[in-house]
Parts: structure tokens; sequence; C-alpha cells
């Protein structure tokens, strides 16, 4: 790839977009060439992100038919997704055909789930409706860049922001055979995890100072995760996870728990985890006590810490749930996917105080 290479970004209005116009602004790279969003098609980028308006003080919003005049003129695009789930996997495909036909060479992340799962009766069952295009399952691969080597596929499925918080903690326990493949794992999300527009548990009056577990055993990203974690590591878990909404905006706290197969203490584990993760420079295990959500809200960085007892292992994991569990994390592979150092563009720490 050359040395820049331009970028659209599909779906643009939500706050995973707004991550992705706000990291590509301060990308070396990368070059804002379009932001689709028929609704707003024609408004100002700044009107519905009005902190990205020093970045991008002219730019527009377009139509996805607006796109094929570019795609004439673009040898090749870097490609983000940012629709919402059900909506992505036919947007995509249709926009994929396009770029084919006007001959672009496309990379193309997608951060909604709707090519998680390369198999469409799968995703039938986690998310209770068809694929829109299961034709095109084939073209997309699915995992985390620390735990999936190369560049498995043209495209990738960016696993979401709880699943990436647990494959972080799950995954090496069963990879180094550490423990049972049974987990149990409680999370809590900032709100922003739950989208722009508000809903009943999402408004902020109900959520400001409170603290509540949703689909509890139920949630969409636990298969996800079964599924995920089964190819990284090559055993196949058992997973009990109950989500909570958290009052504050952004991030993820995430606490596993899991039966060690053989008694070990906690500087032992830690050891083990930090050098597992020791090529990864966004995964950091701490051995000073648990990790906290403000060491890491803001940047692409995750933050490990473990405790055990005799028979026990938990392992505490807080990332940014839509930078690390989603546009930063998209933004990886897409380094990966174009020959560029995972980090480019991501390796500003956390603000500390947000």
């Amino acid at each position: 790839m050359s040395e820049h290479c331009p970028v659209i970004v599909l779906g643009g209005t939500g706050y995973v977009a707004g991550e992705f116009l706000r990291l590509i602004a301060a990308h070396p790279h990368l070059e804002l060439a379009a932001v689709v969003s028929d609704s707003q098609a024609g408004h100002p980028v700044s009107h519905a992100f009005a902190h990205l308006a020093p970045a991008y003080p002219e730019q527009r919003f377009t139509s996805l038919s607006d796109v094929d005049g570019l795609l004439q003129v673009l040898p090749r695009a870097a490609v983000f997704a940012a629709a919402p789930h059900g909506v992505s996997a036919k947007l995509l495909d249709d926009f994929l055909t396009r770029a084919e036909t006007a001959g672009t060479e496309v990379h193309l992340v997608d951060a909604s789930a709707d090519y998680r799962f390369a198999d469409a009766d799968a995703y039938l069952a986690a998310y209770g409706h068809a694929h829109g295009a299961p034709s095109r399952l084939a073209d997309f691969a699915s995992g985390l860049p620390e735990h999936v080597r190369g560049t498995p596929a043209r495209h990738i499925g960016h696993p979401g922001c709880f699943a990436t918080s647990m494959l972080l903690a799950i995954v090496p326990l069963l990879e180094l055979g550490l423990a049972q493949p049974e987990f149990y794992a409680s999370g809590v999300t900032g709100s922003t995890g739950a989208g722009r527009q508000p809903t009943d548990t999402t408004h902020h009056p109900q959520r400001h100072s409170n603290l509540f577990a949703y689909k509890a055993l139920a949630h969409r990203h636990s298969p996800e995760v079964c599924v995920l974690a089964a190819a990284a590591a090559g055993v196949a878990p058992k997973l009990h996870f109950v989500p909570h909404s958290g009052p504050f905006a952004r991030g993820i706290e995430m606490t596993v728990m899991a039966q060690l197969k053989e008694p070990a203490n906690a500087d032992t584990l830690t050891e083990r985890l930090r050098a597992y993760y020791a090529g990864a420079p966004f995964v950091h295990v701490v051995a000073d006590g648990m990790p906290r959500l403000k060491d890491v809200a803001g940047s692409n960085h995750a933050r490990l810490g473990v405790a055990c007892d005799d028979d026990t292992v938990v392992v505490s994991c807080v990332i940014d749930n839509l930078l690390k569990g989603a546009a930063g994390g998209s933004v990886q592979w897409m380094n990966r996917l174009l020959g560029w150092p995972e980090t480019t563009g991501l390796d500003a720490p956390a603000p500390g105080w947000i």
C-alpha cells in the first residue's frame, strides 16, 4: 500500500463513527474521503460531532449513491463501517459490490455484529433474524488482533465491546491450559455502549447514579465469545455472563472467574498472562492490584489484573468500549491489513480523568 490511503466511513452519525473520525484525523496515513449517512447527507459533520469541528470544518455527510463517483476515481480505499446491527450486512454487501464494479481495492472493518459469525445459522441463533448477506460471510474473519495472526481475510468483523473485554481474559486461560473451560463473567458498561438514541434504560435520568443488571445469562455477546474463544484457543468454553449498566459514559469493567486446573498463586498467573501478551502493545497485565477504568478510558489500551485462591482465578479487564472495543480495535486491524504497525495512530495514553 502507498504511504497514504483514503478512508470511507459508513453509518457515520453514531458514537463509534465519531470515534472513527477522531482517530482518522490524527492518523498519519489515513485521509478521510467520505462520511456516508443517507439521513444526514449534505449536512456538516460538525453538526453531529461538534467536538470534531477543528478537524473537519468543511466536511459534509454524503449519501451512499454519491459514493459511486468517488469509487470511480479511487484505486484503493480503507472502509470503516459503524452501521447498526442488522442493517450493516446488506449495506456492506451493496457497497462492496459497488467497489468491485468500480475496480476499487477495498479493505473493510465492520464494527457491527453482522460479520462476526462465519455461519449464517449461528448469527440467526444469536440475533433472532436472518443474516442480510450470507454469501458475504466467507469474505470476512473475526477475532481480536491479539489472538489472530496475520491477515486472515480481506475484511474483518471486529468483536463487540463486551466480547473484547471477555476474550482478553478468557483466551489466555484456555490456551495456556490454566483454567477449566467454564467461565462466569460480570461486566459493567458505560452508556455510550447503548448507542446515540436514548431508551428507557439509557436515558440520563434513569442511568445517572444508578447500577443494574440486564439480559442476565442471555446477552447476545455470549455466543460470540464462545465461538471466537474456541477459534483462538482451540478449546470451546461454556460462558455464564451477566452485563450491567453503569452510571458513566465510556468504558467497560469486566470480571471473569473460573476454576483452576491446578493450584496456583496470583504472581505466577500474572507472569503467565504477561508472557502471553508480551507481543501485544495494547494489553498490559498489572501486578499491583485490579485495574481501574480511568486507567484506560479514552485510549486503545486494555489492562488486566489477576487474583486467585487455591482453586479459583479471577481476571479483571478494563477497556474503553468505544476504542479498544470498537473504533480503536478496528483501526488496529486496518493498520495490519494495510501493512502498517498496529500502533499507528493509536498509541496515545489514556487522559486519566475523563
